[in-house]
């Protein structure tokens, strides 16, 4: 029932937000019109953006959990790391999501929408007299309003489900998994009905792939890998040398570019600007498309979307990817088609497989990308060939190094990379253990409320055969040490001995089991 009340509130929240952004980004394409008619008055423009850009630096100044997409704040709040002022944040996310749709910055309504939803939860959970009295029982609904949030916001359901499972919460239990489909559902059903039930994105595969593409359907999860493990890369750089020197500075010094710049596209290349709606009815019509104009589109949707996220302006990089995904695959159906034998008949199927195949290798989540693409498209004749790129992509990406997207957010938001930099050798303050058979690793996800969460691993009872050898927090590998506490969403690696595993198994399972 708490999840169904969640799943209302957040439905109507994200409706209202989806409802202000469209209507924002029309008013900014109308005015930009109509200055462009009138040459000298385009100048009024830009000041409108510096005010803007402006407003963005002073709410997020008194908010700064609002910078960003939201999603590692969420992600934060659920592994009790943060503890947000929920209508603070919830208001000024939203204000702040509008004002930047109406500068035309190259940002996504996903990751705002998810910390609405999980702020909108937290604040029911107060509301209903289980807040901070009950901390565990308060971040289960906040992962309830985050899978709304991502399912109102992408019209779809079971991508909340699995994103909230996959991504935030990362482990699986009864009562989370019914109060996590009952707010998605119910979430999507109070915003469609509010905004209409169609796909979001009107795509149709006629057929499933033949047998004989799937070479090249293995090749195109060898690139899309590839290309998410470019994407992260440029995208931390940006974030991280190329903004983070100005990291001491107010928000208005590394935002005012992406804001400018916003303005330069909305006069010439106005495809760019925003999520990318513009983007994705060109894709569609991909046949009367040159592969310049998709080459082109790909690389500037990329750079602009790098600068604004990059920036630290409010806002996510989900929508931004399915455009990217959707280019990718346009261009790999094209190249397909005129090099490889492929039947141009396919080409749409193609551009289904690109959006799976970059979100998985870009997120590290290749689930929820299969499901992400099903309930976008409403086709189900894909999906072989869609589970098949997203594997490949997330094997691809994974070998070549890449860092699980929000995982490295995550880490950036906790500051983990200066912390517990430990180097040389650590002694094992649990004591040495005699395993008498082979090791075997285990590894373990720290479940929310769990017995050995905010503990320190030396305050642990653990099984006499277990022996912890790495804990990665955020994506972040620490030394373990008896002075290390763990925290909510944590994976630890136990080591024990093949000859007990099952019964030492089942105790870590007890111990790590999310309550």
């Amino acid at each position: 029932m708490e999840g169904a009340l969640v799943g209302v509130t957040v439905g109507f929240v994200i409706a209202l937000y989806r409802f202000s952004l469209a209507h924002a980004e029309s008013l900014m394409r109308t005015a930009t019109a109509f200055l462009q008619k009138h040459g000298p008055l385009m100048a009024v423009w830009f000041a409108v953006l510096v005010v803007l850009c402006l407003v963005v630096d002073r709410l997020l100044v008194f908010e700064p959990y609002t910078q960003g997409s939201g999603i590692p704040q969420v992600d934060a709040e659920v592994a009790n790391q943060l503890d947000m002022p929920w209508y603070r944040v919830m208001s000024i996310k939203l204000v702040e999501g509008i004002l930047c749709a109406f500068a035309g910055l190259s940002l996504g309504r996903e990751g705002p929408s998810i910390l609405l939803g999980g702020m909108a939860a937290k604040g029911i959970s107060r509301m209903v007299g289980k807040g901070s009295a009950q901390r565990g029982h308060e971040r289960l609904l906040v992962t309830c309003g985050a899978a709304a949030g991502m399912s109102a916001a992408f019209h779809a359901p079971l991508t909340g489900v699995l994103f909230a499972v996959e991504e935030i919460h990362k482990s699986f239990s009864p009562i989370l998994i019914i109060s996590v489909m009952t707010a998605s559902t119910v979430s999507d059903f109070v915003s469609s009905h509010l905004l209409g039930v169609n796909p979001l994105i009107h795509l149709v595969v006629y057929s499933s792939a033949p047998h004989g593409l799937y070479p090249l359907i293995l090749l195109m999860g060898v690139v899309c890998g590839i290309l998410g493990f470019v994407h992260n890369k440029g995208m931390f750089f940006v974030q991280d040398r190329l903004f983070g020197r100005l990291a001491l500075r107010t928000p208005f010094v590394r935002m005012i570019a992406p804001f400018l710049l916003a303005g330069v596209f909305a006069f010439v290349w106005p495809d760019l600007l925003c999520g990318g709606d513009a983007i994705l009815e060109r894709v569609m019509d991909v046949g009367s498309q040159s592969a310049f104009v998709l080459l082109a589109l790909l690389f500037g949707k990329y750079v602009f979307t790098t600068l604004c996220f990059g920036s630290g302006a409010p806002g996510g990089t989900l929508f931004p990817l399915v455009a990217m995904g959707s280019l990718v695959g346009a261009l790999y159906g094209m190249a397909a088609s005129a090099f490889l034998g492929a039947t141009t008949a396919y080409e749409n199927g193609f551009i289904v497989l690109g959006i799976a195949g970059l979100f998985a290798a870009v997120i590290q989540a290749p689930v929820t990308a299969v499901v992400l693409v099903f309930e976008l498209t409403g086709s189900l004749e894909a999906l072989l060939a869609t589970t098949v790129v997203s594997a490949v992509a997330y094997v691809v990406s994974t070998l070549l190094g890449n860092e699980a997207f929000y995982e490295h957010l995550y880490a950036r938001l906790l500051g983990l990379a200066a912390k517990n930099g430990a180097s040389g050798e650590e002694k094992d303050l649990l004591g040495n253990r005699v395993m008498r058979g082979h090791e075997i690793v285990h590894s373990y996800v720290v479940g929310v409320g769990s017995n050995v969460e905010g503990k320190l691993i030396s305050e642990v009872p653990w099984p006499a055969d277990a022996l912890v050898v790495t804990i990665r927090e955020a994506g972040v590998k620490l030394v373990p040490k008896g002075s290390t506490r763990l925290t909510a969403l944590s994976e630890v690696s136990v080591i024990m001995d093949d000859t007990r595993e099952a019964e030492t198994d089942r105790a870590l399972r007890e111990l790590f089991e999310a309550h």
